[in-house]
């Protein structure tokens, strides 16, 4: 009786941990969202974003790599990236937007951010800005306790309204382990 009771309570333990980002559309344009994970890391299926719609997808404990939008009708060509390292270091969350693979475009993904506070925020409303990765040795990761964070896609106004805050950001090498001078 007490193993199940315990394996009750590791199963509501790790469904509270889950790691999940929610894709929240901005305008009527559907879109399909396309994961890349790191090497020897679980594949996740393509999701279909429709317009003006959210939905939340779950990650595996641990996963690390990145995702991009294609709206419908458009080929199937990367652009913003919006890249994560779920339960890294010390359990951290590191995340960031990154327009290193396409920086034209305008509609994909946009800001990314922790759901459960307004900061801190990576991606832009309106790009380019300098809260995302234009080159490989920026310093624009962010980090976050929190497992669950929210993504933003297309153009129009976003729900959230924050205030300037300065955050820390962080070079890819700390986020992938490579942290030295």
């Amino acid at each position: 009786m007490q193993f199940f009771k315990l394996a009750s309570l590791l199963t509501a333990a790790a469904l509270a941990a889950a790691n999940s980002v929610t894709f929240q559309s901005l305008d009527n344009i559907g879109r399909t969202i396309y994961f890349t994970p790191n090497a020897g890391l679980a594949q996740i299926s393509p999701v279909k974003v429709p317009g003006g719609a959210s939905l939340q997808v779950t990650f595996p404990q641990g996963w690390i790599g990145n995702f991009y939008s294609v709206s419908d009708g458009a080929s199937n060509v990367p652009g913003m990236l919006g890249e994560v390292a779920f339960n890294g270091w010390n359990g951290i969350t590191f995340f960031d937007v990154s327009a290193i693979v396409n920086p034209n475009d305008h509609s994909g993904v946009k800001q990314l951010w922790p759901a459960g506070g307004a900061s801190p925020v990576s991606g832009c409303e309106v790009f380019p800005c300098n809260n995302a990765y234009y080159l490989a040795d920026d310093v624009q990761t962010k980090t976050t306790t929190e497992t669950d964070l929210i993504c933003t896609l297309g153009n129009g106004n976003s729900r959230r309204s924050v205030e300037e805050v300065e955050t820390p950001s962080f070079k890819r090498d700390f986020v992938v382990g490579r942290w030295a001078n």
